[in-house]
């Protein structure tokens, strides 16, 4: 690819296309809904489920020696600091974690080998715990990292979020008080894969775009379940006829809960400072007076893609991306998500958690509300196991909500979870806990309203 000079005097013809063809691709890959195998999703998603198509029965193997091969360089790293390494950013960034991230990459490792040897105690490598992670998680986030981490910088270096986030930003600001770029965030996540969206957060938060408070917002308030997903759910619970208004109900209480919960702690206990502590100089969004919104967007795109220079240097940055996603994250997903779901599968500890939310369930008058409880506070562990478990419920009302809520909690350890503590945004697990507990307690009266609207 050769070096491509954009002069930063004037919009020229090269600046517009430069700014157009791909802002315009990746629209279409991350955003464009189409119709894949009687389901909606998005391009990227299309990409991603072809790899999994041609390496059938081969991904789980991979994702193995991939885990490993990441814990034995990190090992050999803290072993012996190869200079080669730790006078590489990039490479140090990846190789060199500190000790609980070490500890947590080692362990990701040991319990995918015993996954995928079926060594050791059951509890770890049985198809409800760590093989549900390794068969049926992995392999998807895999394909998915690959294709989203190369093809990310479409949607970041080239000007379409500066375009975006002037015609948002008036939408944005004073009801969640971001960005207006976050909004390609949620439609990322809405229509493809929540891992999308926590993938571009991350990014831009590395990037400066993002502030701590923004990105621990957007990361764990707009990575909004997919369109695709929710049929699953729905239907697991044999209520897909209702589908309708259930999204409708969905999209409501994640309305209501991406207004209130940035506002209480621990969200708003973050600061409005950059990833290197520095603080915002000014609102860069904001339109100036006498400029109109699309004027003043377009004229900030185009600022944006003069800045770049070479697309090798693009290309070699989606490289970045794609690699400290699988061998940064993988592992991590491996260990915790393995974790969270043998707590969940062998031990009463979620059953008890979700005792105390009897009395609110009889409350918003839910029928069964022992049985519903018990699905509250596993979704934590994983956004399914709530609707497995409702299965079981004789009302309709019942499993309604229950299946509304798994979506609308968004926080789930088995995925999610893991991605957001896996990454660069600023959250601790005892903060996504408590993040969860209060989409729940936010979400549940909206959803029981609605039910009983509906039933």
């Amino acid at each position: 690819m050769q070096e491509q000079a954009l002069t930063t005097s004037s919009p020229s013809k090269a600046n517009w296309l430069m700014f157009f063809i791909p802002s315009f691709l990746g629209v279409f890959l991350f955003m464009a809904p189409i119709q894949y195998q009687d389901a909606l999703t998005i391009p990227i998603a299309v990409l991603a489920k072809s790899v999994q198509t041609v390496f059938d029965g081969m991904l789980t193997a991979m994702v193995t020696f991939v885990i490993s091969l990441a814990a034995v360089a990190t090992l050999f790293t803290k072993l012996f600091k190869p200079r080669v390494i730790l006078n590489n950013s990039f490479l140090s960034g990846l190789l060199n974690p500190s000790l609980p991230w070490f500890v947590v990459q080692q362990l990701g490792a040991i319990f995918v080998l015993m996954t995928f040897f079926k060594v050791g105690p059951a509890m770890i490598h049985d198809g409800a715990t760590g093989g549900l992670v390794l068969n049926d998680l992995l392999p998807v986030l895999l394909s998915v990292f690959i294709f989203a981490g190369l093809l990310l910088p479409l949607l970041l270096n080239f000007g379409l979020l500066e375009f975006v986030g002037a015609l948002f930003t008036r939408i944005m600001r004073p009801l969640f008080n971001l960005p207006g770029r976050s909004a390609v965030n949620c439609i990322a996540s809405w229509l493809g894969d929540g891992s999308v969206g926590v993938l571009m957060t991350s990014k831009q938060y590395e990037s400066k775009i993002y502030t701590e408070r923004e990105a621990a917002v957007i990361g764990t308030t707009f990575t909004a379940v997919s369109i695709t997903f929710s049929l699953v759910v729905i239907a697991q619970v044999n209520l897909e006829h209702m589908f309708v208004p259930f999204y409708l109900t969905v999209c409501l209480a994640g309305f209501v809960a991406a207004v209130i919960v940035p506002r209480l702690p621990p969200l708003s206990w973050k600061k409005d400072r950059f990833i290197d502590d520095t603080a915002p100089t000014e609102d860069l969004e904001a339109v100036p007076a006498g400029k109109s919104v699309i004027g003043f967007g377009l004229e900030q795109a185009l600022e944006k893609a003069s800045e770049v220079t070479s697309l090798r240097k693009v290309f070699k940055e989606g490289v970045h991306n794609a690699v400290d996603m699988v061998f940064g994250v993988l592992p991590v997903v491996m260990a915790i998500g393995t974790i969270a779901l043998v707590i969940a599968e062998n031990t009463p500890v979620f059953s008890i958690l979700g005792q105390p939310f009897i009395p609110f369930l009889e409350l918003l008058r839910i029928p069964e509300a022992a049985a519903a409880s018990e699905t509250i506070v596993v979704g934590f562990a994983d956004m399914f196991l709530p609707s497995i478990l409702a299965s079981g419920i004789e009302s309709d009302l019942t499993r309604f909500v229950i299946a509304a809520m798994s979506v609308t909690q968004l926080i789930y350890m088995s995925e999610i979870g893991a991605l957001l503590i896996g990454s660069k945004i600023p959250v601790k697990p005892w903060e996504l806990f408590l993040i969860f507990i209060l989409r729940t307690l936010i979400t549940l009266p909206v959803i029981a309203l609605m039910g009983h609207l509906i039933f």
